[in-house]
């Protein structure tokens, strides 16, 4: 399992999630308009859901219905 962003980190990219991953998992470029967390990297700790300011992140197994897209868009930013 994973960590994985979702939509309400679009526009926002609050970077506190990434100041406290332990193993600095999570990307994005200036021109992204959101961050990513690399499934490949993360180790599940959890450190970053509570610090996002929009409740944004969520365990794989715990996206919301309407926001499962997500999962596939965060692995797929690290392919390109």
């Amino acid at each position: 399992m994973t960590y994985v962003i979702t939509e309400p980190c679009i526009g926002v990219k609050d970077a506190s999630c990434v100041d406290v991953c332990p193993v600095d998992c999570i990307h994005a470029t200036d021109d992204d308009a959101m961050f990513f967390i690399d499934p490949d990297e993360c180790i599940d700790c959890g450190a970053c859901e509570p610090e996002c300011p929009v409740t944004a992140i969520f365990a794989e197994d715990a996206v919301p219905d309407d926001q499962t897209k997500y999962i596939q868009i965060n692995a797929d930013y690290f392919k390109q």
